[in-house]
């Protein structure tokens, strides 16, 4: 009767950390889905590809950004109005409008 009961039962795992080895894996397929899923969400998919680009954050704004993208390098440039000898501060010179044939006209202050 013993011997029955011993076959009819399945060898159970007797290793704790394979618990702790399957929620970082689950862990770690969550966290990859979410950051595809903010990249996606936020149209970032150019920062992957390997075309230079230029994109202007909160245009005309107090907290205006120009992000650029040259080969593996990127740059943040932030402009101020303050006069500040930092390679990454600016200050506004003048705006520039774009008419509707695509010409741009930059008109200085």
């Amino acid at each position: 009767m013993r011997r029955r009961r011993s076959i009819l039962r399945k060898r159970e795992d007797s290793d704790p950390m394979s618990v702790v080895s399957n929620l970082f894996d689950v862990a770690m397929v969550f966290a990859v889905a979410l950051m595809v899923a903010l990249v996606s969400r936020y149209n970032m998919t150019e920062m992957f590809s390997q075309e230079d680009f230029t994109m202007v954050k909160n245009p005309g704004k107090e907290n205006m950004e120009i992000i650029t993208k040259e080969g593996e390098k990127i740059n943040r440039y932030t402009p101020s109005e303050d006069n500040d000898n930092s390679s990454n501060k600016g200050k506004r010179v003048g705006v520039a409008y774009q008419l509707e044939n695509g010409d741009i006209i930059y008109v200085p202050e």
